[in-house]
């Protein structure tokens, strides 16, 4: 069984790097920009299983398997799919994001501490451009972001490879030293920390059933610079300029 997330608030690391610097805001949509309560990932998760049932002939504890070890393997189950059985990455995307966004509740907090960010503010996902478009506009802070640069744009190169974040800082032409990454996923910092951006690590406030633990730890690496559970609060507290 998964264990709380070890966080009560706010975690910012000894050598951590500021934001006063940073006049770009880049943030991963997923288990980042809303919690798991609003069932968002359980279903995408579900959706993908029915897709590799479907695909290969398999019964549902299978597929299960078979997604996992795509997932661990080669970073998501899309890029597994294309590599190695040439789908079209189009139909899977649309398959999987084919949810239900009744649970996902307008975050008016939120969107007023993204809004107030000094500098442009855009989307870095692994899922499609229409998922995080419906997602963000539910939430209420789509209106905020420039843009989102989606696994598409990326040639369905998925996080945390280095040449996601390089074909993202390309089209975008975003200076990373000047620029700050949000992501639920530790190993997705690395990277953008790499590469000079300040990075923040989102954890759960409870524990998501859904998720491996691995994904919702709040670990303390030299690669991030903060951990939050409660992103809005946090940026409050660290992002926005002093009054």
């Amino acid at each position: 069984m998964n264990a709380k997330p070890p966080l009560e608030n706010h975690v910012s690391s000894p050598e951590s790097r500021v934001f006063s610097h940073v006049d770009t805001w880049v943030f991963d949509l997923d288990n980042t920009l809303y919690p798991h309560t609003s069932r968002v990932w359980p279903q995408i998760d579900e959706r993908i299983t029915l897709y590799v049932s479907d695909l290969f002939g398999l019964d549902g504890l299978s597929s299960k398997a078979l997604q996992k070890y795509f997932y661990h393997k080669y970073g998501t189950t899309l890029k597994a799919l294309v590599d190695e059985y040439g789908i079209d990455p189009h139909d899977f995307l649309d398959f999987a994001h084919d949810i239900d966004h009744t649970d996902i509740e307008l975050n008016a907090s939120l969107g007023q501490a993204i809004e107030q960010l000094p500098g442009r503010k855009l989307i870095l996902t692994n899922g499609s451009r229409k998922h995080a478009e419906n997602v963000a506009r539910k939430i209420g802070i789509l209106d905020h972001f420039e843009d989102v640069f989606d696994i598409a744009a990326s040639n369905f190169v998925p996080k945390p490879e280095r040449r996601a974040y390089e074909s993202f800082l390309e089209r975008h032409g975003v200076e990373p030293a000047r620029s700050a990454m949000f992501e639920d996923i530790a190993k997705n910092l690395t990277v953008p920390h790499e590469l000079g951006m300040t990075t923040t690590l989102i954890v759960p406030k409870t524990v998501d059933p859904f998720r491996e633990s691995f994904e919702q730890e709040a670990v303390k690496t030299p690669e991030i610079d903060y951990i939050t559970n409660d992103l809005a609060e946090f940026l409050r507290q660290y992002a926005l300029p002093a009054k």
